[in-house]
């Protein structure tokens, strides 16, 4: 007969320990009433011979200080390195962190209109501040300052991004725009300029000039201020 002394991820989930039972507790009382490691804990599903679903999802919580901001910025490799995270695991917490972060941005009201660098920052803070690499992204304006559309140019790793003027004015022109502005993160937290953010800055200015097209503003995202370069005169 089958010893029933077994580690938790061999028995029924009926059969775990409460604090093993993170689905039944959400099926009963709602996701809202779980712990974040509870909640990590039905992503992972089980859990390994050492520690149950709900233990590894604290001790990757542990890792980042229980700071949800820093686990979605750990990379799926970074993520495996944890025992009891294979990549279906993995994949799948990476795929709930930026449904979550996603969810963040849409639930924030985009202006229609560009007043200012608080509204650049209104749109694209949800959207950038968390992530663990730079991207690059593009508003374009009408005359009036109304948005035309935003579109992302490049992604890039955790030091920089590439910018094409080409691609932007290409861009820019297709949609009769008449300005546009930068807008992109930075993964460090600092949110001062680099010298190859200003030399990009500059080059687009100037090539955008020669169509009549206005660079108006630079925005760099971070988890904390902002940077604008229109705000700080470097435009």
């Amino acid at each position: 007969m089958e010893n029933r002394k077994q580690h938790p991820y061999r028995l029924s989930i009926k059969e775990w320990e409460e604090q093993d039972r993170p689905r039944e507790k959400l099926l009963s009382c709602g996701a809202s009433a779980l712990s974040d490691a509870e909640l990590l804990g039905v992503l992972i599903g089980s859990g390994t011979v050492e520690h149950s679903a709900v233990e590894i999802g604290r001790i990757l919580l542990d890792s980042v200080g229980g700071n949800l901001v820093e686990l979605g910025r750990k990379s799926l490799a970074e993520l495996q390195a944890f025992d009891g995270i294979g990549l279906a695991r993995g994949v799948s917490i990476v795929a709930a962190l930026e449904l979550g972060r996603r969810r963040r941005a849409s639930d924030l009201p985009a202006p229609a209109s560009i007043t200012g660098s608080r509204d650049i920052v209104t749109i694209f803070q949800p959207l950038l501040a968390d992530l663990p690499h730079e991207e690059l992204w593009v508003l374009l304006l009408s005359r009036s300052k109304r948005i035309i559309e935003r579109f992302r140019v490049s992604q890039g790793g955790l030091d920089g991004t590439v910018i094409d003027p080409r691609i932007v004015l290409r861009r820019a022109l297709d949609r009769n725009a008449s300005g546009l502005v930068l807008v992109h993160n930075h993964p460090s937290g600092e949110a001062s300029p680099s010298e190859l953010d200003r030399q990009n800055t500059q080059k687009l200015k100037i090539a955008a000039s020669y169509f009549d097209i206005r660079l108006l503003d630079h925005v760099i995202i971070t988890d904390t201020e902002p940077f604008s370069f229109a705000e700080h005169g470097l435009l």
